[in-house]
């Protein structure tokens, strides 16, 4: 149910997820591994995060062959808003909590300012912790 006609809705398209959601000029439609490569992309960013895993079970561009920014990103929409389930490592020294709240602040507001969507909620799984290598920092 949309309200005043505006919302954001899943929508099937040729195997790929598309979340839509109605304007006055007509309709927008954003494709669920753009949202992806955005909330990877901005996961990366934060400070203490050693990368992103595919986390519990595969997702379906990992069971394709297709190695993709987006490992580790799910995404799903409820209720016109957009769930977002990350798994990723920690650098070790950094504390996890501080990390994980960073990622959700740091993915929300990147998903939010770039599709014009509301993000309901970003779950962030640490899967473990990535040690530095001898000889460096």
């Amino acid at each position: 149910v949309h309200r005043n006609g505006k919302g954001a809705k899943p929508m099937m398209s040729e195997n790929e997820k598309y979340i839509s959601h109605s304007e006055e000029m007509g309709n927008i439609h954003i494709s669920q591994e753009v949202l992806a490569v955005i909330a990877a992309a901005a996961a990366a960013e934060v400070e203490g995060v050693g990368g992103l895993t595919a986390g519990l079970g595969s997702d379906v561009s990992e069971l394709m062959g297709r190695k993709v920014m987006s490992k580790g990103v799910r995404l799903s929409v409820e209720e016109e808003q957009v769930m977002i389930d990350l798994s990723l490592l920690v650098r070790f020294g950094h504390t996890v909590p501080d990390v994980a709240k960073a990622v959700q602040e740091a993915v929300a507001s990147a998903v939010e300012n770039t599709s014009g969507l509301t993000v309901g909620a970003v779950n962030v799984t640490v899967t473990g912790v990535i040690f530095p290598r001898k000889g460096q920092g």
